[in-house]
């Protein structure tokens, strides 16, 4: 029997109409694994990450994010480029759920410890290569466990969504789909071997 696994979604995007985050629509309704569920989760309501918010309690959007999190087998993240690096609105959401958890003792572990990552994005001529590094950099302080291959970096991602809507680029389809899979032969794999959090 296939074992049961769910990804917990979200993008760097804001923006109602993201190409990144129809990105992550398009493997939530075509790509998923037997046995495999998917939430995408919208970052709007997460307030910029404050630690004199934090001190009086997290707040409940925080709150709903951080047990998402926790509750999840794999994490996949659409990962647009500003500036050269991750939006701040992902960069904030990741300081916000880095946080260990509050009253739970010196050994407590903040939710993304451990947790099996998967990475897709696109952007402008450099399709969010130099944020995407700057993610997996994010990832290897918080002890997230990313795939490596095949990448996903989508170049021009505008031009690759005809005037219906459609995502046209085949290649980065298949390099999307082959990823998915990785990522959930990855997070098999490790709550088979139990992997220590």
């Amino acid at each position: 029997m296939t074992q049961p696994l769910h990804i917990f979604s979200f993008s760097g995007s804001l923006r109602k109409a993201s190409t990144n985050t129809r990105l992550l629509r398009i493997i939530q309704s075509t790509m998923l694994p037997d046995g495999v569920t998917m939430e995408i989760f919208d970052l709007t309501p997460l307030p910029l990450y404050n630690p004199d918010v934090e001190s009086e309690g997290f707040p409940q959007p925080v709150q709903e994010f951080r047990q998402k999190i926790a509750q999840a087998d794999a994490i996949l993240i659409a990962c647009p480029e500003y500036n050269y690096s991750v939006t701040s609105a992902l960069k904030s959401a990741l300081d916000w759920a880095s946080r260990p958890p509050k009253d739970a003792g010196p050994d407590a572990r903040q939710p993304l410890n451990a947790k099996p990552l998967g990475i897709v994005g696109g952007g402008g001529r450099a399709g969010s290569t130099r944020a995407q590094l700057h993610l997996r950099q994010i990832a290897t302080y918080l002890n997230m466990y990313p795939i490596n291959q095949p990448e996903v970096l989508i170049n021009n991602i505008r031009q690759q969504f005809d005037d219906n809507g459609e995502f046209t680029d085949q290649a980065a389809l298949g390099f999307m789909r082959q990823h998915v899979e990785n990522l959930v032969s990855w997070t098999r794999h490790l709550k088979a071997s139990q992997v220590p959090a």
